[in-house]
C-alpha cells in the first residue's frame, strides 16, 4: 500500500527521510537513491522510456477528470465550460514549470464552497476570473519568495488523515453513482435548500436504482480487483481503469442492441457542453480589479489554493512508489502562473488534486507526461470528440474513484496508525471525521488543532521530577519548561510543607521560559515565610 512507505519520521527506523539524501533525476523530481518503495521498478531516467506508462495514465486520469471538472463547475455554480478551462490549464501549463512527477491538477471540490460564495457576492463571474488572475499573481509571489516549507509544518497524522478522509469521501459520493443515481445537482441551492448533502444521496439512492449502471459498475469492480492478479497486468499499455472504461462503454452499446431496459440514458453518461464554444467563454472584467471585494477574494483564493496545494503535493509524495520530493516553491510558481492564465481564459481557479493525482499513481504513471496527456486530451475531448466520450457510463467512473478511494481508505492504514499510539491516531480519527462532516480546509484546519494539543500534552509530561529526602526536596527539571507548566508549579509548591530545603535544579534543560523563572523567583522570596529554603540552580 502507497502509505506504507512514509518517511521515517512518521514510520520509524529503517526507512530513508524522504527530505534528505536527494540525487537530480533527469526530468523529475528530486528523488532518493537506491532500490525504489514497495519493489517498484528501477525507474528510468530517459522520457521515451516512460511513455508507454504515461500515455495510458494520462488517458485514465483524463477519463477520471472529465466528469470531475464539470460536475465542480456544477457544484461551484460557475459556467460549465470553466470547469473544463481550468482542467486544460492545469494539464498543460503547470507540468511545464512544475517538477512534481505524479501531482495533476485542475478545479478543486475543496474549493467549491468559496467560488460560490465568491460569485455570489460579485454577482459576476467575470469579476470572479477577475479575482482567480489576481490569486495567480499572488500565488506565483509566494513561490518566488519561498513560502512553500509551510507544508512542513503539518504532521504526518494530519496529512496522512486527509488522504484517508479522501478515499472515505471518494467512496460516499460515489457509491450513489455507481448504482445510477446521478443527481449531480447535489451541491445546488435548491438541492441545499432541501437539505441535501452526500449522506441524503446515499439515502435516496437504491430508490432510484438503475439495474444497466450497478451491472456495469459490478463489472468494472471485478476488472479493477481482479486485473492485477491476472496474466492481463502484463499488458503495461492497457491499464486496468482504462480496460473498465471500455468495456463499460461496449457493454452499454450492447444493452441499447439487445436489452433496452438495461441502456442507460444520457442523463447517466459523460455530458459535455455543445454549441459555439467560443461564444461560451466568459473572460475577465478588467474594470472590477478596482474593487475592493475583489482583491478580497483574490487573496482569499490565493492562500486557501496554495495551502491545499502544498498538501496535497506532501500527501502525493507519500504515495509515489519512487519516493521523489517535489520542490513546493516550484511547484506555487507554475500552480501561479496557471491561475493568471485559467482567470484570463474565464476559468476556475486550479489547485493540485489528490483525487486525480492519486489515479494517476494507481494507473502506473511515472512522469509528468500523464499530467500533460491527461490536459491535451481534455481540449481534443471539447473540441473534436464530445459525441464519443458522452457514451462513457459515469457508473464506471465511479466505480474507478470507489477502488480509488479504498486504496487510501483501506482499514491496514487505521491498524498501522493505532499502532503508533494514541497521539497520532487520535488527531488522524478526528482529521477524518472533520473533513468528512465539514470541508477539506476546515477538517485540516480542526486535525491541526488537536495534533497541537497532543503535542502539547506530550511536552506537559514529566518535565520535572520531584526527589523527596527527608527534610530535602528535589525538583529536577528534564526538558525545556514553557509556560503551560506553570499550573504543576504552583500546585507543586503550594503542597510543599513547612522547614523545608528545596532545590530547584534546571542545570539540565536548555531552555526555562521567562513565566516559569519569574514564577520560581517569587516562590523564593515568598517561601520564608513558611521556613521553607530555596536554591536554585541553572537559573
Amino acid at each position: 500500500m502507497q502509505l506504507d512507505n512514509v518517511i521515517q519520521a512518521s514510520n520509524g527506523p529503517g526507512q530513508t527521510d524522504a527530505r534528505t539524501q536527494i540525487t537530480d533525476v533527469p526530468g523529475n523530481a528530486t528523488a532518493l537513491p537506491g532500490a525504489p518503495a514497495d519493489g517498484a521498478p528501477p525507474l528510468d531516467p530517459r522520457l521515451t522510456a516512460n511513455l508507454k506508462y504515461d500515455i495510458p495514465a494520462g488517458v485514465v486520469v483524463f477519463l477520471v477528470a472529465l466528469p470531475l471538472c464539470l460536475g465542480i463547475a456544477l457544484a461551484s455554480g460557475a459556467p460549465l465550460l470553466s470547469g473544463i478551462v481550468a482542467g486544460i490549464v492545469g494539464g498543460l501549463v503547470i507540468p511545464l514549470v512544475s517538477r512534481a512527477p505524479l501531482s495533476v491538477s485542475g478545479p478543486a471540490a475543496g474549493l467549491a464552497a468559496i467560488v460560490l460564495a465568491g460569485i455570489t457576492s460579485l454577482q459576476s463571474f467575470q469579476a470572479f476570473a477577475m479575482a482567480v488572475v489576481i490569486g495567480g499573481v499572488l500565488q506565483l509571489a509566494l513561490g518566488l519568495l519561498k513560502a512553500g516549507a509551510i507544508s512542513h509544518f503539518f504532521p504526518s497524522s494530519v496529512i496522512k488523515g486527509m488522504l484517508a478522509a479522501i478515499g472515505v469521501l471518494l467512496i460516499l459520493k460515489q457509491l450513489p453513482h455507481a448504482i445510477g443515481y446521478d443527481k449531480d445537482n447535489f451541491a445546488s441551492e435548491s438541492f441545499q435548500a432541501e437539505g441535501g448533502n452526500t449522506f441524503t444521496m446515499l439515502a435516496q439512492a437504491p430508490q432510484a436504482l438503475e439495474w444497466g449502471a450497478f451491472l456495469l459498475s459490478a463489472i468494472c469492480l471485478v476488472i479493477l480487483v481482479g486485473w492485477e492478479k491476472s496474466r492481463l497486468a502484463k499488458i503495461s499499455w492497457l491499464p486496468a481503469p482504462l480496460a473498465a472504461v471500455l468495456v463499460a462503454t461496449l457493454g452499454n452499446e450492447l444493452f441499447k442492441a439487445a436489452i433496452p431496459s438495461l441502456a442507460l440514458e444520457q442523463k447517466h453518461l459523460v455530458t459535455l457542453p455543445t454549441g459555439d464554444l467560443l461564444s461560451a467563454f466568459q473572460l475577465p472584467d478588467w474594470s472590477a480589479i478596482m474593487r475592493p471585494e475583489v482583491w478580497v477574494l483574490g487573496v482569499t483564493l490565493a492562500i486557501v489554493a496554495s495551502l491545499e496545494t502544498l498538501l496535497n503535493l506532501e500527501a502525493v509524495d507519500r504515495i509515489d512508489p519512487w519516493q521523489r520530493k517535489s520542490p513546493p516553491n516550484r511547484e506555487l510558481v507554475a500552480q501561479g502562473l496557471a491561475n493568471m492564465v485559467s482567470g484570463f481564459a474565464g476559468g476556475l481557479p486550479v489547485t493540485s488534486v489528490i483525487v486525480r493525482s492519486s489515479a494517476n499513481t494507481n494507473a502506473g504513471a511515472r512522469t509528468r507526461v500523464s499530467a500533460l496527456t491527461h490536459g491535451a486530451l481534455l481540449l481534443l475531448a471539447v473540441v473534436f470528440a464530445g459525441a464519443m466520450l458522452s457514451r462513457i457510463p459515469l457508473a464506471c467512473l465511479a466505480t474507478i474513484l470507489l477502488v480509488t478511494g479504498y486504496k487510501l481508505a483501506k482499514p491496514k492504514i487505521f491498524a498501522e496508525m493505532h499502532k503508533l499510539g494514541w497521539n497520532h491516531f487520535i488527531p488522524f480519527v478526528v482529521t477524518i471525521v472533520a473533513i468528512v462532516l465539514t470541508d477539506l480546509l476546515k477538517g485540516i484546519a480542526i486535525g491541526l488543532a488537536v495534533g497541537v494539543l497532543f503535542v502539547l500534552r506530550t511536552q506537559m509530561s514529566r518535565v520535572f521530577d520531584v526527589v523527596h529526602e527527608g527534610a530535602r526536596v528535589t525538583i529536577r527539571f528534564n526538558k525545556a519548561a514553557y509556560f503551560f507548566t506553570q499550573g504543576k508549579l504552583v500546585s507543586l509548591f503550594e503542597g510543599l510543607p513547612s522547614d523545608t530545603h528545596v532545590v530547584v535544579d534546571a542545570q539540565g534543560v536548555s531552555y526555562v521560559d521567562h513565566d516559569v523563572a519569574e514564577l520560581i523567583r517569587r516562590f523564593q522570596q515568598s517561601a520564608p515565610r513558611r521556613n521553607i529554603r530555596v536554591e536554585v540552580l541553572g537559573l
